[in-house]
């Protein structure tokens, strides 16, 4: 498969009277949809405002987006290694043979792992799906078909969430799509890749950012201010000054003199007036107040209030203060991570890709390779792959050209034909035959161009 056979855009056929007619009738509600919703939102008061940056304040008085939560490094921690996660995990193609399944040599597999359109790798393209998803609720991309008459898919590219607006025609769902240039196209759902949150109401789903981790990102925030602040005043805790003596107004006024010519003058870091005392004063430091402590505890708590959000285990993140329950080898933590992180996103996508992809047939079907994250060291893996090919006797169930595939190893004919295990053979040889597997349906026929 060539790079240009994917990507032929060009790629043109007489059309029947059955595409010809679905096709205008397809065009003729997409002229309605867009006439009769060119001046409406369907956004609630809550959305519109959490998408002007207005009503999206917290309780410590800091609004949270998209943007600044970005910045807190808890946040830009979990949504890259979800979304980096997700990237790197091959989405396979596979074929249904009755009740088996093989891997389809398909040409979709291309814009899936590799280029998802001419100016974008699938890579990138998965990251700015899943970034969407996380930062706003809902991550969109767009179907790129070979011409307006045809399922054939040539590509997808992904779309900014604030760029989509979602409504209703006549129990038909359609997207309202700002383009780079400031054009708006409606564009059917059928062509629009839409990975919602959890609270999805068939329109749109709530930020887990300003609705789940606002308070808790709000807290970072206002952390973080403060100990930027702490350290641009010379990263000291406050003193006091003590006396047994009654201070008269004019050492009052002197000392206020001598405090204020302390302060860091702009453009001269690190260098302040000596404090002068007279009249028997003293100063005397203080430890780390109630309120600083407060402030260290809560910059800790708000990590692991981020990340339970984003269901991902503290340890991935770098926050290690904590043991973990997740199993201390790579091959538990993995299978962890993948489990009860990354199950419920690769299941979302794989349904909605699948829809969108195969409409009117079930022949196709995506399925994320996850055999990296859950691989274990390699004296476990190989005493793994020993059982499966036969030890002591016990019937082997898999093969040297299996086992060979999976590690990513060129095919060795000699190994290939060897059998798993000698002693094995002589054992299915006296077994009683298996029943015959049931015959297996004629295969569909490839209407791809099909309505």
């Amino acid at each position: 498969m060539t790079t240009a056979a994917v990507f032929d855009l060009e790629a043109t056929f007489k059309p029947s009277r059955v595409l010809a007619d679905w096709t205008a009738n397809r065009q003729a509600s997409r002229i309605q949809a867009a006439g009769e919703n060119s001046h409406t939102t369907n956004l609630t008061a809550g959305e519109l405002l959490d998408a002007l940056s207005i009503g999206s304040h917290t309780a410590s008085g800091i609004a949270v987006t998209a943007d600044n939560a970005m910045r807190v490094s808890a946040v830009y921690a979990c949504v890259s290694l979800i979304a980096g996660a997700i990237a790197t995990l091959p989405l396979e193609i596979y074929q249904r043979t009755g009740r088996d399944r093989d891997i389809a040599e398909h040409e979709y597999w291309w814009f899936l792992n590799e280029r998802a359109d001419a100016h974008m790798s699938s890579a990138i393209a998965w990251e700015c799906l899943i970034a969407g998803n996380l930062f706003y609720g809902d991550g969109y991309a767009e179907l790129k078909r070979s011409s307006p008459y045809s399922n054939r898919v040539i590509g997808w590219e992904p779309l900014h969430p604030l760029h989509v607006t979602t409504f209703w025609d006549r129990g038909e769902r359609w997207h309202r799509v700002v383009r780079r240039n400031g054009s708006v196209d409606i564009v059917n759902d059928a062509d629009i890749i839409q990975i919602p949150s959890l609270g999805f109401d068939g329109t749109y789903s709530p930020s887990p950012i300003t609705y789940a981790a606002r308070e808790a990102i709000g807290v970072s925030l206002a952390a973080e201010q403060y100990a930027g602040k702490f350290f641009s005043e010379g990263a000291t805790f406050d003193y006091a000054l003590k006396t047994a003596m009654d201070l008269k107004t004019p050492q009052v006024q002197s000392l206020k003199e001598s405090l204020l010519a302390r302060v860091q003058q702009p453009g001269q870091p690190g260098k302040r007036m000596p404090l002068i005392l007279t009249g028997g004063l003293e100063p005397a430091n203080l430890s780390i107040t109630p309120r600083d402590a407060e402030i260290i505890g809560l910059r800790q708590f708000s990590v692991e209030e981020i990340a339970r959000i984003f269901r991902v285990p503290p340890f991935l993140i770098g926050h290690t203060s904590k043991t973990t329950s997740w199993g201390s080898g790579i091959e538990q933590m993995g299978m962890g991570f993948v489990r009860y992180t990354l199950a419920h996103h690769l299941i979302r996508i794989a349904q909605e890709f699948n829809a969108k992809l195969w409409p009117t047939r079930a022949r196709y079907f995506v399925e994320h390779d996850t055999t990296a994250f859950e691989k274990g060291d390699t004296k476990a893996r190989f005493e793994a792959y020993r059982v499966g090919l036969g030890r002591a006797g016990e019937r082997a169930w898999i093969t040297v050209a299996e086992i060979r595939r999976r590690e990513k190893l060129p095919p060795d004919e000699q190994l290939d034909a060897a059998p798993a295990n000698p002693g094995t053979a002589a054992t299915a040889t006296t077994a009683e035959p298996a029943d015959p597997p049931p015959p297996s349906p004629p295969p569909e026929p490839d209407n791809t161009d099909a309505p």
